[in-house]
């Protein structure tokens, strides 16, 4: 590490890029069993925010572990790293003024808390997408759950690994009893006063 020489100091400052695009930069911090949602809502928040002119990304589960997280695999150890390393390329973006929409299981309350240290406490909005295992099962929209029923997928996150719901998250949205619309609005109003830029 000694080889080591960040140019923090001397790059263009987030105060001055939130100010130049007119936008507090957060990161949407999306959490929820296999099926709750998650990737269509965080999805459906970009289009929305990108049409109202917010600078936006989204990051996703699936995209990532395709790329630069297609070296790990679902054991705890490798879990963790895999949200280690997406929370550090949130924090990029967050440091260039950009607001950035992460969707990922991120299972337990400890990955989720390391995920909120990397990004800073004021910087970090955690969104519960609470949907019960049973409707999301129901869905399987990707084929996941039978096969992980079948014993073919193993470490599968409800099935045979666990998930803990936050306990407090700073976002709440149950969404067996709601359509997209109405989640998606729900999520809205409540991003929108954390991203405003008359808060500027």
């Amino acid at each position: 590490m000694k080889n080591i020489h960040p140019v923090t100091d001397r790059i263009i400052t987030r105060a001055e890029k939130e100010i130049r695009q007119g936008q507090h930069a957060k990161v949407i911090w999306l959490t929820g069993l296999s099926g709750s949602g998650k990737s269509t809502l965080a999805i459906a928040l970009e289009r929305k925010l990108f049409d109202m002119n917010y600078r936006v990304v989204v990051l996703d589960g699936d995209n990532i572990r395709s790329g630069i997280n297609s070296n790990l695999s679902f054991s705890p150890e490798d879990r963790e790293e895999n949200i280690r390393r997406i929370a550090e390329i949130a924090k990029l973006f967050l440091e260039n003024g950009v607001i950035c929409i992460v969707s990922f299981i991120s299972p337990t309350r400890t990955i989720r808390k390391l995920a909120r240290d990397i990004i800073g406490e004021d910087d970090f909005t955690e969104v519960f997408i609470d949907t019960p295992i049973e409707v999301c099962e129901a869905r399987d929209v990707k084929g996941l759950y039978k096969k992980a029923r079948a014993g073919e997928i193993s470490d599968f996150t409800g099935i045979d690994a666990p998930y803990e719901a936050p306990e407090t998250p700073d976002i709440h949205i149950q969404t067996a009893d709601k359509t997209i619309e109405e989640s998606l609005n729900t999520l809205i109003e409540n991003v929108s006063r954390l991203i405003h830029w008359k808060n500027l």
